[in-house]
């Protein structure tokens, strides 16, 4: 098997204004291509591993031979992080879901608190990383990883991701995340969160749990 970037499902520009398309294109293009070139190249001497999906090569790490371990976490961590970034992102934007709903008011109280509180966390999150609504041990969290790690490896099922290394926004907002995160929401694909959250199940409570350096 060998991996290959997924096709982005909206044009560079369809995010404008919010996310601009040259932002897009070399975040898609370069960076995300650059991790799917560089995982394949490790793996280029490992047929065995080639079959391996990136959840295998993330979860199981430790059987990797220590030679390539290193690059297979990073860049696998890093083709399903961007992976899942791109599918969580549409021109259409939309609305949560009436059970999407239900389920986030349960959990956080209401939409605009989980909105806070996820975008809290973002702010928060020191360096590069990611932000994440996840379902964990039943429950929904808000939660941020570092660099390239998933929310896979603390067993918790991943259904919203943002970017928050400074190439998803740089171009355009500079250091300003905070203007990022605003824009950010307004082309979340809640038709995909929804569909995410009704294939992990409902949800019925919340913590918030943040994994960080």
């Amino acid at each position: 098997m060998i991996h290959t970037l997924p096709k982005l499902p909206f044009a560079y520009d369809a995010l404008e204004p919010h996310l601009d398309a040259r932002t897009v294109e070399i975040h898609y293009g370069k960076h995300h291509q650059a991790y799917v070139d560089n995982l394949n190249k490790a793996l280029s001497a490992y047929p065995e591993l080639q079959a391996w999906t990136l959840e295998q090569l993330i979860l199981r790490s430790s059987e990797v031979p220590e030679k390539i371990r290193t690059a297979v976490r990073n860049n696998a961590g890093q083709h399903l992080n961007h992976s899942l970034y791109w599918q969580y992102l549409s021109p259409r934007g939309g609305n949560p879901s009436s059970a999407l709903l239900a389920g986030i008011t349960r959990a956080f109280g209401s939409l605009a608190s989980f909105q806070a509180q996820f975008t809290q966390t973002a702010l928060a999150h020191f360096g590069s990383g990611w932000a994440w609504l996840v379902v964990h041990h039943g429950a929904l969290e808000v939660l941020s990883t570092p660099n390239q790690e998933n929310p896979l490896v603390l067993g918790a099922q991943p259904i919203l991701v943002c970017d928050v290394w400074e190439h998803a926004y740089y171009l355009k907002y500079q250091n300003r995340r905070a203007d990022y995160l605003a824009a950010w929401w307004k082309v979340v694909d809640w038709n995909r969160v929804a569909e995410a959250f009704s294939a992990v199940g409902d949800a019925p409570g919340a913590s918030r749990r943040k994994r960080d350096e």
